[in-house]
């Protein structure tokens, strides 16, 4: 197929994004509703479109229509072309005035309740025109999707182990230890020391046994010599257990940083206790073949300082 003749003068950008008005809407008619153009406009570009590769990208029916093998590797195509272009138009706009633009940003709750309050505090101090948005997705559970379709341009969060995503590289941001915690008002927040032992009679909010950072937490009894503790709350929700641990009726025990960053929001004190060596690696995941933007380039920047701070 010579690109000259065939393609870089008969295929536009106009006509890629018709396909994908099509493909999205499943019918022409609601397409040609979607882009505001008459329904013949929208049948004669695909039919030309198919005309000019040679192949059938749409199956046709009374019911709509149905994206074929050819229009799929199209569309794949199509979708990289404009993904591509916004980041050009991301990254001239960063160039016409750096203090400004959008990113996107994803990572689980349990990041939202430590390091990223302090990331993005940082960040839009220095850049005040700067959007953050920041969308949930748990890395954790190798939720990456997020990141393959670029509605996010990295992910924050624990460092599944082992990582396998071939297509996608890491770059760890601090292994932080575990602490024990209880409230600012606790009795056990006056003591110089403070043994794992001497709190199993307390009432914990601890994370369920079966899920990943209950199984963390429970290796760390385990490695104490010490059955884990029945928690009078077992809950995954951050915002719940520092809520609690803050009334002083409760202790727990967190990775560093939310307990760190969550004594100055909710009221929390880090016990002087001896936890056994037990890492939590927080690390900031990216495409591998693609170059973050600018946004995303000083937001890992900002990352970086926040986790040094953590591990001075």
């Amino acid at each position: 197929m010579d690109w000259s003749d065939r393609i870089g003068r008969r295929i536009k950008l106009r006509d890629l994004h018709v396909v994908l008005a099509v493909a999205e809407s499943g019918s022409m008619a609601k397409a040609s509703q979607k882009l505001a153009i008459s329904h013949p406009v929208v049948s004669k570009t695909i039919s030309d479109l198919e005309h000019t590769l040679g192949v059938k990208l749409f199956d046709r029916s009374s019911q709509g229509v149905e994206v074929t093998s050819y229009g799929a590797a199209l569309l794949k195509c199509g979708v990289n072309v404009f993904d591509e272009m916004r980041q050009g138009l991301k990254q001239i706009e960063f160039l016409s005035d750096p203090t400004s633009g959008e990113l996107v940003v994803g990572c689980p709750e349990i990041m939202n309740a430590g390091i990223m309050p302090a990331i993005s505090e940082r960040l839009l101090q220095q850049h005040p025109r700067v959007q953050l948005r920041v969308i949930h997705a748990d890395v954790a559970l190798s939720e990456f999707n997020s990141l393959r379709e670029r509605k996010v341009e990295l992910l924050v969060g624990r460092l599944p182990d082992p990582f396998v995503e071939d297509d996608l590289t890491f770059e760890p941001l601090v292994q932080e230890p575990f602490v024990a915690v209880a409230g600012a008002n606790s009795q056990w927040a006056r003591r110089r020391r403070v043994e794992l032992a001497d709190l199993m009679d307390e009432s914990w909010v601890l994370p369920p046994q079966d899920s990943t950072p209950g199984g963390i937490i429970s290796g760390i009894f385990a490695a104490s010599g010490l059955k884990s503790p029945r928690p009078g709350i077992a809950t995954l929700s951050i915002q719940l257990t520092t809520t609690l641990i803050a009334t002083g009726k409760f202790v727990g025990i967190l990775p560093n940083s939310i307990a760190k960053f969550s004594s100055r929001r909710v009221g929390l004190t880090i016990l002087p206790s001896r936890i056994p060596t037990t890492h939590y690696a927080i690390a900031i995941l990216t495409v591998k073949s693609r170059t973050p933007g600018p946004l995303a380039q000083l937001f890992i920047e900002h990352a970086r300082a926040v986790a040094k701070s953590l591990t001075a």
